[in-house]
């Protein structure tokens, strides 16, 4: 029989109506998944071991992606082949899909992770014995998490009996994941050690100061909100050390259609609105790139920095810091008053400092800057927040009187 005629007759399944018979169909697909997705990892470390990627210049996982498979899957599929050496009685339990892959990959990363936590080196009994204890809790239904969590368990109590670091201080243990979810934003989570945990706190401690808002009342942003925004600044720092006439550290490269500003996308995040575009495009290095009819660059023309260092330290000597906010001249961008799309010059008179938050309210949350006829730019508040919409004067001038 080949493996397609499986699926010629899942395909031509119907769907029963009574409950009964659809929860023994719904078991049996499922049984199904497990033990294909078991022969799959099979395969992928059969594919490892006669290095059949490695002699077309790729990874197992590329070419389990090249077939169909998401990286993902892909990625715990290899590691579940190459992990199971060893682990008879999880293997058996995999083949006869009696255990998801997601179960068997948390098994044997919780056996990997409890092994590295050790000393010394962990014996064929103990192994055994650890991987008896991950395995009675994936065959009795408990989630690939909570399977982590016992495994982690396990591996802080072997460091202990065998002299090997606290968890708080084994590097061993760290991780950070992150995606884009489906409604457009980064998420993830991430588990530190004590050393990059207090880095990461004092980083963040700096870049999150409170600060006023524009009418000079108390911050208004949670502590959520402003170690976001302290996130947002160390990435565009680089990790600090910017200079005051410097550009962002951190690139990110936005692609603009001509004809079709709108469909602006990032590299990593995917499609964003013409508004980002315009805030991200303000302080900017412009490549102009031709298509020919079938999308192959023709022409590309050299980067032009739009604001240059001697047009940012002038600017930075009239606004001083973030005119909406007052945040340092270090944490801002240099904003296009006129957009340069829309014909805007890169000058002293098109340019003001404004830091990322405030840049982009700037840009996506109704507030406008015009420059006054005193050569200082002005802010002009939404009208939900001020119906006559009168000027407010840039923070580095809003002490001042008109007796000074």
């Amino acid at each position: 029989m080949r493996v397609l005629d499986v699926v010629s007759a899942v395909t031509e399944l119907v769907v029963p109506g009574d409950c009964a018979e659809l929860l023994v169909l719904v078991r049996d697909l499922i049984t199904l998944r497990n033990a294909t997705e078991h022969q799959v990892s099979v395969c992928a470390a059969v594919l490892d071991e006669l290095g059949v990627a490695r002699q077309a210049g790729s990874t197992t996982s590329k070419l389990l992606e090249a077939n169909g498979a998401a990286p993902a899957s892909a990625q715990r599929w290899v590691r579940i082949g190459a992990g199971l050496a060893g682990l008879d009685r999880t293997a058996g339990w995999a083949r006869d899909g009696y255990l998801s892959s997601e179960h068997v990959d948390a098994v044997v990363k919780g056996l990997a992770g409890i092994e590295g936590r050790s000393d010394e080196p962990v014996t064929d009994a103990e192994r055994y014995e650890f991987e008896g204890e991950l395995l009675n809790g994936a065959v009795s239904g408990a989630p690939p998490a909570e399977i982590s969590k016992t495994a982690r368990g396990l591996g802080n109590a072997l460091a202990a009996d065998t002299g090997g670091k606290p968890p708080a201080e084994d590097p061993s243990l760290n991780s950070l994941d992150y995606a884009v979810g489906s409604d457009g934003r980064c998420v993830g989570k991430f588990d530190l050690d004590v050393k990059i945990g207090e880095k990461l706190f004092s980083a963040l401690d700096f870049w999150s100061k409170p600060r006023p808002e524009p009418d000079g009342s108390p911050d208004a942003r949670t502590p959520t909100q402003a170690r976001a925004d302290a996130l947002h600044q160390l990435l565009d720092c680089g990790g600090g050390g910017q200079g005051l006439i410097s550009a962002p550290r951190t690139e990110v490269n936005v692609t603009v259609p001509a004809d079709h500003p709108d469909q602006a996308s990032l590299r990593w995040m995917g499609p964003i609105t013409e508004a980002t575009a315009a805030a991200l495009a303000c302080d900017s290095t412009f490549t102009f790139i031709t298509l020919d009819g079938q999308q192959v660059p023709i022409d590309l023309s050299p980067p032009k920095r739009l604001f240059t260092g001697p047009v940012r330290k002038a600017i930075i000597i009239r606004d001083e810091c973030c005119i909406k906010c007052g945040a340092p001249a270090t944490w801002t961008d240099a904003h296009h008053i006129k957009h340069y799309i829309d014909g805007g010059e890169t000058t002293l008179a098109n340019g003001c400092l404004l830091c990322r938050t405030c840049h982009g309210a700037v840009h996506n949350t109704g507030w406008d800057v015009v420059m006054g006829s005193d050569g200082h730019p002005w802010l002009i508040p939404p009208l939900e927040m001020d119906p006559h919409q009168r000027p407010l004067p840039a923070y580095n001038r809003r002490t001042m009187t008109l007796a000074a």
